[in-house]
């Protein structure tokens, strides 16, 4: 079974264009078959990029990064960006889509969650989290998130409200010292957790 949490997606490589205006910006995106949400931008990750905290000084991560979105928006908005995915065809899109975007101030690198970024810390860690990865890998990003955040960073995440929002909540309250809900509608909830 392939998923896009895989390191080798074993399905046929398809790629569409997208185009799509957020946060008063335009965007084309190349999305791919085996990275998540397959042309078109997503209503969970759409949420967390019109919501997500940013501040000009800031250097960010966007953590299962997928074709992008999420840290190229960013880019326009903070200092600097790092992108890790494990999925090796998600890395390869993104990288690309660094390009046509003319993103100068990110990065993308390979690896699983928080091992390329070893000793690094954050402003802000952001993500849409691959929830079919299952309830350890979700547990590994928020309780080490602040490991990799300065004092007082934050932990942006979206999630369905239905597929594991109060669990995510509830980790993130006993690992953070304020939990905040910044956004919702549509089925998904986005919070900020301040480490």
């Amino acid at each position: 079974m392939s998923h896009y949490y895989s390191q080798e997606p074993n399905v046929p490589l398809k790629t569409r264009m997208i185009e799509v205006v957020i946060r008063g910006e335009r965007f084309i995106f190349i999305t791919s078959s085996g990275v998540f949400s397959f042309g078109k931008l997503d209503i969970g990750t759409n949420l967390l990029i019109e919501n997500m905290v940013l501040e000009k000084n800031w250097r960010v991560l966007d953590l299962g990064c997928g074709y992008g979105a999420i840290g190229i928006v960013a880019s326009r908005f903070v200092n600097y960006v790092v992108m890790i995915d494990i999925n090796k065809r998600a890395v390869s899109i993104a990288k690309k889509n660094l390009k046509i975007n003319n993103v100068k101030n990110a990065e993308v690198r390979w690896g699983h969650l928080y091992e390329p970024v070893k000793g690094e810390r954050f402003h802000s860690i952001i993500t849409n989290p691959p929830v079919h990865a299952g309830k350890d890998v979700l547990r590994e990003i928020v309780i080490n998130a602040p490991l990799h955040l300065y004092d007082g960073g934050l932990l942006q995440i979206v999630i369905r409200t239905n597929q594991g929002a109060k669990y995510i909540k509830s980790l993130m309250e006993r690992n953070f010292k304020e939990v905040i809900e910044v956004s919702k509608g549509s089925g998904f909830r986005v919070y900020a957790g301040i480490a």
